[in-house]
């Protein structure tokens, strides 16, 4: 059992938990809690990490024997300096990144993917991932300025999305949205100019949908790069929706769609 919060490998996980660069090095990043362990693909699995007092070691020791990942106790007072949660649940993954193809995300019959740019806070982001998932979106692609999707928060707010949906970073969201028009996927920009009320548009077939940063929205360059601009429509004195409510409410508007088309 490590007992010192200078031993290395716990620095290394502190690393982990507040670096990105760290995670982007090593090729790793970390999940904690009992959800994020039970769900955890096994071939990803590298490290294990358990509390003194953790409940279910035998289960945690079963899963690193079954995938090959270290497994380790600390003492309780180690494991909540590189807990990133106020009441931790007493165990911490460490998993193997993974970024998907453009051609995996494009490769299903009608594609139905979420085109983020610089959505930068990370509950956010874990929100719309997890939705996502729950919408049936086929991958998700995001500009380099959106939020780290390997931050322990994102992470967190996925409740195991992370895990199964396909998620790519782009370094020029214009040119992406271009050549996904160029393979007849429609574009949707959500934005509060648009044209069109979301309810309107047509998510049936290959389709993206564009939801921009928190404050400013999406760029001009995106919204023109975009085939059609919609909008939610607002009452009262409210000008527009939280990022994840609003990619909430067009995703689910588009699965209602695709399956009464199916």
């Amino acid at each position: 059992m490590i007992t010192s919060a200078s031993n290395e490998r716990v620095k290394k996980l502190n690393a982990l938990r507040t670096k990105a660069k760290a995670r982007r090095e090593r090729g790793v990043f970390i999940a904690e809690g009992v959800k994020m362990l039970k769900e955890a693909p096994e071939e990803a699995l590298r490290e294990i990490y358990v509390s003194e007092s953790f409940s279910e070691k035998d289960y945690a020791q079963r899963k690193a024997q079954e995938s090959g990942a270290q497994y380790e106790v600390l003492s309780d007072a180690v494991f909540a300096k590189v807990s990133d949660t106020v009441t931790p649940q007493g165990v911490i993954c460490v998993l193997a990144r993974r970024e998907a193809t453009f051609e995996e995300i494009t490769s299903a019959n009608s594609p139905f993917l979420i085109l983020l740019e610089d959505v930068r806070d990370p509950g956010n982001l874990g929100t719309i991932v997890r939705t996502a998932e729950g919408a049936g979106v086929t991958g998700i692609v995001a500009s380099t300025g959106t939020a780290d999707l390997y931050n322990p928060k994102v992470v967190r707010s996925t409740m195991g999305s992370i895990y199964r949906v396909p998620y790519l970073t782009t370094d020029d969201f214009c040119y992406t949205v271009n050549t996904l028009k160029g393979m007849g996927i429609k574009t949707f920009a959500a934005a509060l100019e648009g044209s069109s009320e979301y309810t309107r548009a047509d998510y049936t077939g290959g389709c993206a949908i564009l939801i921009g940063n928190e404050s400013a929205g999406l760029s001009a360059d995106a919204v023109a790069a975009a085939e059609y601009p919609i909008r939610i429509p607002m009452d009262g004195d409210v000008e527009s929706l939280n990022a994840s409510v609003a990619a909430a409410v067009i995703m689910y508007e588009a699965r209602r769609q695709r399956k009464a088309g199916n």
